[in-house]
Protein backbone atom coordinates (compact mmCIF):
# COMPACT_ATOMS: atom_id res chain seq x y z
CA UNK A 1 0.00 0.00 0.00
CA UNK A 2 1.48 3.22 -0.82
CA UNK A 3 1.53 5.73 1.57
CA UNK A 4 2.51 9.43 1.29
CA UNK A 5 6.22 9.98 0.17
CA UNK A 6 8.29 11.32 3.30
CA UNK A 7 9.69 15.05 3.26
CA UNK A 8 13.64 13.19 2.17
CA UNK A 9 15.45 16.69 3.91
CA UNK A 10 13.10 15.47 7.11
CA UNK A 11 13.88 12.12 6.88
CA UNK A 12 16.78 10.12 7.95
CA UNK A 13 18.36 8.04 4.81
CA UNK A 14 17.77 4.66 6.49
CA UNK A 15 14.13 5.70 7.57
CA UNK A 16 13.78 6.84 3.54
CA UNK A 17 15.11 3.61 2.36
CA UNK A 18 13.07 1.48 4.45
CA UNK A 19 10.13 3.30 3.65
CA UNK A 20 11.05 2.67 0.13
CA UNK A 21 11.72 -0.75 0.27
CA UNK A 22 7.96 -1.86 1.50
CA UNK A 23 6.81 0.54 -1.67
CA UNK A 24 6.00 -1.21 -5.18
CA UNK A 25 8.82 0.16 -7.32
CA UNK A 26 5.81 1.20 -9.36
CA UNK A 27 4.53 3.92 -6.62
CA UNK A 28 7.94 5.38 -6.55
CA UNK A 29 8.82 8.88 -8.26
CA UNK A 30 12.03 7.52 -9.13
CA UNK A 31 14.66 5.96 -11.16
CA UNK A 32 13.58 2.30 -9.53
CA UNK A 33 10.20 3.06 -11.28
CA UNK A 34 11.12 3.61 -14.76
CA UNK A 35 13.43 0.22 -15.31
CA UNK A 36 11.79 -1.40 -12.09
CA UNK A 37 14.69 -1.80 -9.72
CA UNK A 38 13.87 -3.38 -5.74
CA UNK A 39 15.74 -2.43 -2.87
CA UNK A 40 16.58 -5.96 -1.29
CA UNK A 41 18.40 -5.10 1.44
CA UNK A 42 18.42 -1.90 3.28
CA UNK A 43 20.69 -1.81 6.57
CA UNK A 44 23.22 1.01 7.40
CA UNK A 45 26.15 1.31 4.98
CA UNK A 46 24.88 -1.92 2.81
CA UNK A 47 22.30 -1.85 0.12
CA UNK A 48 21.21 -4.40 -2.56
CA UNK A 49 19.09 -3.64 -5.46
CA UNK A 50 18.07 -5.39 -8.38
CA UNK A 51 16.27 -5.75 -11.67
CA UNK A 52 14.88 -8.37 -14.08
CA UNK A 53 16.52 -7.78 -17.17
CA UNK A 54 14.32 -7.36 -20.16
CA UNK A 55 15.08 -6.30 -24.29
CA UNK A 56 14.63 -2.74 -23.75
CA UNK A 57 17.85 -3.35 -21.75
CA UNK A 58 19.79 -4.23 -24.89
CA UNK A 59 22.50 -3.00 -26.43
CA UNK A 60 23.51 -3.36 -30.21
CA UNK A 61 25.34 -6.62 -29.53
CA UNK A 62 22.09 -7.98 -27.93
CA UNK A 63 23.54 -7.91 -24.32
CA UNK A 64 22.49 -5.97 -21.34
CA UNK A 65 23.57 -2.43 -21.74
CA UNK A 66 26.60 -1.02 -19.33
CA UNK A 67 24.74 1.53 -18.40
CA UNK A 68 22.28 -0.97 -16.96
CA UNK A 69 25.17 -2.21 -14.44
CA UNK A 70 26.49 1.64 -13.77
CA UNK A 71 22.62 2.50 -12.97
CA UNK A 72 22.48 -0.28 -10.22
CA UNK A 73 25.53 0.38 -9.11
CA UNK A 74 25.26 4.33 -8.75
CA UNK A 75 21.76 3.59 -7.01
CA UNK A 76 23.52 0.86 -4.27
CA UNK A 77 26.45 2.90 -3.62
CA UNK A 78 24.57 6.01 -3.32
CA UNK A 79 21.99 4.69 -1.29
CA UNK A 80 24.66 2.48 1.03
CA UNK A 81 25.70 6.26 1.83
CA UNK A 82 22.55 7.74 2.10
CA UNK A 83 21.89 4.90 4.74
CA UNK A 84 24.02 6.81 7.14
CA UNK A 85 23.15 10.43 7.11
CA UNK A 86 20.81 11.86 9.30
CA UNK A 87 18.17 14.14 8.34
CA UNK A 88 19.13 17.21 6.82
CA UNK A 89 21.86 15.86 5.19
CA UNK A 90 22.39 15.39 1.42
CA UNK A 91 25.19 13.96 -1.02
CA UNK A 92 25.91 13.93 -4.44
CA UNK A 93 27.96 11.31 -6.34
CA UNK A 94 31.21 13.23 -6.99
CA UNK A 95 32.81 10.52 -8.75
CA UNK A 96 31.78 6.62 -10.44
CA UNK A 97 34.28 3.97 -11.27
CA UNK A 98 33.40 0.85 -12.72
CA UNK A 99 34.90 -2.42 -14.67
CA UNK A 100 32.97 -4.60 -16.88
CA UNK A 101 33.24 -8.26 -16.30
CA UNK A 102 31.24 -9.96 -18.60
CA UNK A 103 28.31 -9.56 -20.87
CA UNK A 104 24.82 -10.45 -19.03
CA UNK A 105 21.59 -11.50 -20.87
CA UNK A 106 18.41 -9.75 -21.84
CA UNK A 107 16.75 -12.85 -21.14
CA UNK A 108 14.43 -11.59 -17.75
CA UNK A 109 17.51 -13.34 -15.77
CA UNK A 110 17.97 -11.00 -12.28
CA UNK A 111 20.99 -8.87 -11.81
CA UNK A 112 21.72 -8.04 -8.10
CA UNK A 113 24.05 -4.65 -7.42
CA UNK A 114 25.61 -5.02 -3.38
CA UNK A 115 26.99 -1.79 -2.06
CA UNK A 116 28.61 -0.97 1.06
CA UNK A 117 30.65 1.58 2.60
CA UNK A 118 33.86 1.94 3.02
CA UNK A 119 34.52 5.51 4.77
CA UNK A 120 32.01 7.96 5.69
CA UNK A 121 33.91 11.29 6.93
CA UNK A 122 31.78 14.67 7.19
CA UNK A 123 32.34 15.99 3.94
CA UNK A 124 33.07 12.47 1.77
CA UNK A 125 31.54 9.17 1.85
CA UNK A 126 33.31 6.03 -0.16
CA UNK A 127 31.55 3.25 -1.41
CA UNK A 128 32.53 0.03 -3.14
CA UNK A 129 30.25 -2.86 -4.57
CA UNK A 130 29.39 -5.29 -6.90
CA UNK A 131 26.87 -6.52 -9.74
CA UNK A 132 25.92 -10.43 -9.47
CA UNK A 133 23.83 -12.18 -12.07
CA UNK A 134 21.20 -14.62 -10.79
CA UNK A 135 23.87 -17.76 -10.85
CA UNK A 136 26.09 -15.52 -8.91
CA UNK A 137 28.63 -14.51 -11.70
CA UNK A 138 30.73 -11.48 -11.41
CA UNK A 139 28.93 -8.88 -14.02
CA UNK A 140 30.55 -5.66 -12.90
CA UNK A 141 32.36 -4.00 -9.63
CA UNK A 142 32.83 -0.28 -9.14
CA UNK A 143 33.18 2.43 -6.44
CA UNK A 144 32.38 5.85 -5.87
CA UNK A 145 32.87 8.99 -4.20
CA UNK A 146 30.09 10.97 -2.79
CA UNK A 147 30.16 14.64 -1.06
CA UNK A 148 27.92 15.28 2.08
CA UNK A 149 25.86 18.90 2.34
CA UNK A 150 23.55 19.92 4.96
CA UNK A 151 20.54 20.89 3.03
CA UNK A 152 19.68 24.42 1.85
CA UNK A 153 17.47 26.34 4.31
CA UNK A 154 13.76 26.30 3.02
Amino acid sequence: MTTAVPDPIATSGIDLLRWAQQQSSDDLPTIDRLIGMSLDRVEPGDIAISVETRSDFSNPLGTVHGGISATLLDSALGCAVHSLLPAGTLYTTLELSINYVRAASVDGSTLTAAGQVIHRGRRTATAEGRVHDQDGRLIAHGKTTCLIFAAPSR
